[in-house]
């Protein structure tokens, strides 16, 4: 089965470096798909859940965004933040979306409303990635 190598990257560390042969994320303008031998690439990353297939497993990492680039002999994500799917706190995750709500409701049209509008955004796709695992049992080879 042919694979490619991916990082995945934030400011503070590594979070992901293996060959893998799959990878979905959701770009600016929807989701995509990068299998083996994709064509060059660069794009923007919305905050989204990211869908990494070595094989016949899948591991489900949330990012709140960044940059993808396929290149002829790796794929690198520089995320701006990123966490595996099992380490996210929903209690936590729903309280920023409450915050953040009530925010957006209280000052719409502020420079803190679009603050609170990208903090949404990430609450969203962490719970969102969080559902998608409760409800998906791991896949086994």
């Amino acid at each position: 089965m042919a694979t490619f190598k991916l990082e995945i990257v934030t400011a503070e560390r590594m979070i992901f470096s293996d060959d893998v042969s799959a990878v979905i994320a959701w770009g600016v303008e929807g989701q995509l798909g990068i299998l083996p031998h994709h064509a060059p690439l660069m794009t923007m990353l919305q905050p989204g859940d990211l869908m990494i297939r070595k094989g016949r497993e899948e591991e489900y990492l949330v990012i709140s965004g960044g940059f993808l680039e396929v290149r002829p002999d790796k794929v690198i994500i520089l995320a701006d933040a990123c966490e595996r799917v099992d380490e996210i706190d929903v209690a936590r995750a729903e309280e920023a979306k409450k915050r953040a709500q009530e925010t957006m409701k209280a000052a719409p049209l502020t420079a803190d409303a679009a603050v609170a509008e990208a903090t949404l955004r990430r609450s969203l796709a962490r719970l969102k990635a969080a559902e998608k695992r409760r409800r998906k049992p791991p896949r086994v080879a």
